[in-house]
């Protein structure tokens, strides 16, 4: 229960550390965003929840693929949020991100690369 708590609050204390980096700084902020940090700190989670080594391997792995049809919104959602606001931007942004993981996979599924 204590370890739960731990994660809980590491992981909470991430994202509120860069929410606040960002406010006074966009560049730093999204410097500390952009890297792994999330990822890097599930594998710890895994690690020491005795996650088996193939486990653990396939969220690096899986990580990997599933970032690349992400990195589109990022240079669609600031466009989008000059244009029409926030909420419509980030609404588009996420329905845009799904569509690209549909086709994604199945682009990927011709190479024998199995998603989902």
């Amino acid at each position: 229960m204590i370890f739960m708590i731990i994660k809980y609050l590491v992981t909470a204390a991430l994202v509120v550390i860069i929410s606040e980096v960002a406010k006074r700084n966009d560049r730093v902020g999204s410097l500390i965003a952009s890297l792994p940090l999330v990822t890097i700190l599930t594998l710890f989670w895994l690690k020491f929840e005795n996650a088996g080594t193939e486990k653990i391997s396939n969220h690096a792995y899986y990580t990997f693929w599933f970032v690349i049809p992400t990195l589109p919104m990022f240079l669609l959602f600031p466009k989008l949020n000059a244009t029409y606001g926030f909420w419509v931007a980030m609404l588009f942004s996420i329905v845009f991100t799904v569509v690209l993981f549909y086709l994604y996979q199945l682009v990927l599924g011709r190479f024998g690369i199995r998603l989902l």
